[in-house]
């Protein structure tokens, strides 16, 4: 009687620098039979190397503004004078057969998933402290001084926002931080929220039994 479970809906979120990429890369990459990356859909253009249906679903304005009235994203977001968005049909396809998907957006998209999927897991990766977030930014080698402190105090916003999720990842050793990543992820699974068929056939199945005994 004990099937195998829908999968579960997590989001991902940190600073800038945190290392929430290389989580979420590392989990798909180490389980994946277990794992699905949500794929966003947008409106600009493809890049070089990015493919249709991998890197993103790539739609014309027209289009996703179709779906966007249809409600057929899970949130969605203007930038730059471009679309992005979680289509809801991937992320339902890849729950139905089992994969636990991950959908790693900022902090203000994920508190509004949040509140239309009340049972879904919200886990904040973050560095020990400023120093390292600053030391991991540097590191980088991609932005100016300035880019970089612009991150620092986004991330000053940010923390006012962290007490909204359930469970931090504090992202000091990578392989620590994916294995605790792996196993909150895994816990979600047997929620009773999240049960809620497996509950109504025990206790049919238990109501059935003990009518066979008489």
């Amino acid at each position: 009687m004990w099937s195998k479970h829908k999968g579960t809906l997590t989001i991902i979120s940190g600073f800038s620098g945190a290392g929430k990429g290389t989580i979420v890369k590392r989990l798909v990459s180490d389980y994946p039979d277990v794992y699905a990356l949500s794929i966003s859909a947008t409106t600009r253009k493809p890049r070089k190397g990015e493919r249709h249906g991998i890197d993103y679903f790539f739609m014309e304005h027209d289009e996703f503004e179709s779906k966007i009235r249809e409600k057929e994203f899970i949130e969605y977001a203007q930038y730059v004078g471009n679309y992005y968005g979680t289509p809801k049909g991937y992320v339902y396809e890849k729950m139905d057969e089992g994969k636990d998907v991950i959908l790693e957006i900022e902090v203000q998209g994920a508190l509004n998933v949040k509140k239309q999927y009340p049972d879904s897991l919200l886990l904040f990766v973050t560095p020990p402290d400023a120093k390292t977030l600053h030391n991991r930014l540097i590191g980088r080698g991609t932005e100016t001084e300035d880019v970089i402190m612009d991150r620092m105090r986004r991330a000053t916003e940010e923390a006012d926002l962290i007490a909204n999720y359930d469970y931090i990842i504090v992202n000091d050793d990578l392989n620590d931080s994916v294995r605790f990543t792996h196993e909150l992820i895994n816990m979600q699974r047997y929620k009773t929220a999240n049960n809620n068929n497996f509950i109504i056939d025990i206790k049919n199945n238990l109501t059935d039994y003990l009518k066979g005994e008489k």
